[in-house]
């Protein structure tokens, strides 16, 4: 597999690990908890989604033939809380990475060097697939981090358990080397 392949593949291992950490997240909380916030000035888990959602449509609808921002797009409108059911966040979700991975899934190593736009700045499909998987995984570890101080005790670890360090590792070098990606013992 040429290298251009196998950034693809492990793009979309990374992107699914992400989408799955949030919502196990999504997953511990009740529905109220989804629209929760502390003050004006933060956004609740059912804000980021939407913000997530705008974005991904934005960003991946006709990746390799206009600019990565819209002018439909209504970014500002992304942080205003008018989702009303957890069923709604739900579907903007799926949304917007099914948006994401079928736009992903069309690549091809020949497109890696291609120039696209976004905002009028040209990336390499490459560049701009690199400046998501860090925008995304941002916004999932918000969405984690407010989801477990909304659980508190009752918070159902997506990670390594704390102080299970020394278990986790140990199982983990009880097995033959091998070469696969992380997120393959990970993802549901």
């Amino acid at each position: 597999m040429d290298m251009n392949q196998s950034f693809l593949k492990t793009a979309e291992k990374q992107f699914m690990y992400y989408k799955q950490l949030g919502e196990r997240a999504m997953e511990q909380l009740d529905t109220e908890q989804l629209f929760q916030t502390w003050n004006e000035d933060t956004n609740s888990i059912a804000v980021i989604v939407k913000h997530l959602w705008g974005n991904m449509l934005s960003r991946w609808t006709d990746v390799l033939t206009t600019d990565g921002e819209k002018p439909w797009r209504e970014r500002d409108a992304e942080f205003v809380s008018d989702f009303h059911t957890r069923e709604e966040l739900l579907a903007k979700w799926e949304e917007g990475w099914d948006c994401l991975l079928t736009a992903l899934r069309s690549l091809t190593p020949d497109h890696m060097s291609q120039l696209i736009y976004i905002r009028n700045e040209g990336h390499t499909v490459m560049e701009a697939i690199m400046r998501q998987l860090a925008h995304y995984p941002y916004h999932v570890g918000q969405i984690v981090h407010t989801a477990k101080m909304l659980k508190e005790d009752a918070w159902d670890t997506l990670s390594i358990p704390r102080n299970g360090s020394s278990g986790y590792n140990e199982g983990k070098f009880t097995k033959p080397k091998t070469r696969k990606h992380f997120t393959e013992d990970e993802l549901r």
